[in-house]
């Protein structure tokens, strides 16, 4: 059976970069195959982050031009990415990038304009994923559980350790999935104020001493007492983290890498193991931090496995290659019993040709 041949975008809340994954999936008798074949982190320039950050709080009539010069941005990259790989694809399947999401209130908002990205690179274009899932009644998050019962069945759990810490799980014939807690995106902010991209290992954090009583109000947040279809965004890490954190001014920036590395473990370590979980595929530039995985390691009892290097940084961006994929295919690649939508949906609007798959 001829591949389906994908490039997936994914940029997510710990702004490292634009994820770009050239992937090959095949699908026999109901079996999905998957391989990546080129993959690479393209971080963003200054104005870049600055923007994304700040959009925001922009006046209103920065989000649509800025949409649109975004989908620019990662049309030039996908070329730049063909033209370096000397590659011949089917689609393009962009998440986009996060600044506005309240599933709460109706609204979900990731900017990479599928037209531009299109007029940039004459490839078929698949993006806005979320959006139906919100309309629906949705959460719109996660959408990586299709993925990772469909491509990583053999795993009992698959924990990503991306800006935020996200699960998916079967328990009891039941399949489970939702964010955990913040994850990069509040270990980057402090290694920010260092003036470092990130904690190395988490070898700074290792360092630092845990302040329990700002330990012991972080996990008190009344987000964590939910086992339930929930997601997160940096509205809530603004809302609710921050102003926690920010009564503890006095407190040493490898003190708060300790604090915030002991909070992330113990979150995700109360998850896995209310999901009586035995074996946990553990992926995202969190797998890396090696201060944070000895925490968690030490308050489960499931064995973790942590993969080749390309599926640690890369499966996210490979997922929603094969949500594309789904999308044009007009299969599911959205689930209700995650989101908590009314019905499982198809996700995703597109531009270009894409007879080719269907034929």
């Amino acid at each position: 059976m001829k591949p389906y041949k994908v490039i997936g975008l994914m940029s997510g809340s710990s702004m490292d970069g634009v994820d770009v994954a050239y992937c090959e999936f095949i699908n026999e008798n109901n079996n999905w195959s998957f391989k990546i074949i080129e993959a690479e982190t393209i971080p963003y320039p200054e104005v870049w982050i600055t923007r994304l950050t700040n959009l925001q709080e922009q006046p209103i009539f920065l989000y649509p031009k800025t949409d649109f010069f975004y989908g620019k941005y990662l049309g030039q990259i996908v070329n730049d990415f063909i033209k370096k790989y000397d590659l011949k694809i089917d689609l393009i399947s962009s998440h986009g990038h996060t600044i506005f999401h309240q599933p709460q209130n109706g609204f979900t908002a990731q900017i990479g304009n599928g037209a531009s990205i299109y007029a940039e690179t004459n490839l078929p274009v698949v993006y806005d994923f979320r959006t139906v899932d919100v309309a629906l009644g949705g959460q719109g998050a996660p959408l990586v559980p299709i993925g990772d019962r469909e491509l990583f069945g053999e795993f009992d759990a698959c924990l990503n350790l991306g800006g935020f810490a996200n699960i998916s799980y079967t328990q009891t014939n039941e399949l489970f999935a939702f964010d955990i807690c913040p994850c990069n995106t509040i270990l980057n902010h402090v290694c920010n104020w260092m003036n470092l991209p990130f904690d190395d290992e988490g070898k700074i954090a290792a360092s630092g001493k845990v302040n329990d009583e700002l330990l012991s109000k972080l996990n008190a947040l009344d987000f964590y007492k939910k086992y339930q279809a929930k997601s997160l965004g940096k509205e809530w890490v603004n809302d609710h983290f921050w102003p926690i954190v920010k009564n503890y001014a006095a407190v040493s920036d490898s003190d708060l890498l300790a604090t915030f590395t002991a909070h992330i473990a113990e979150q995700i370590s109360q998850i896995i193991n209310h999901s009586l979980s035995k074996k946990i595929l553990i992926t995202g530039g969190g797998a890396f931090n090696k201060y944070l995985i000895h925490l968690i390691k030490n308050k489960i009892a499931a064995e973790i496995i942590i993969p080749e290097k390309n599926i640690v940084q890369f499966k996210e961006a490979l997922i929603f290659a094969f949500l594309g994929v789904l999308r044009i295919t007009n299969k599911v690649n959205c689930l209700s019993s995650v989101t908590h939508a009314k019905l499982d949906n198809i996700g995703g609007a597109f531009y270009g040709n894409f007879s080719a798959f269907n034929s």
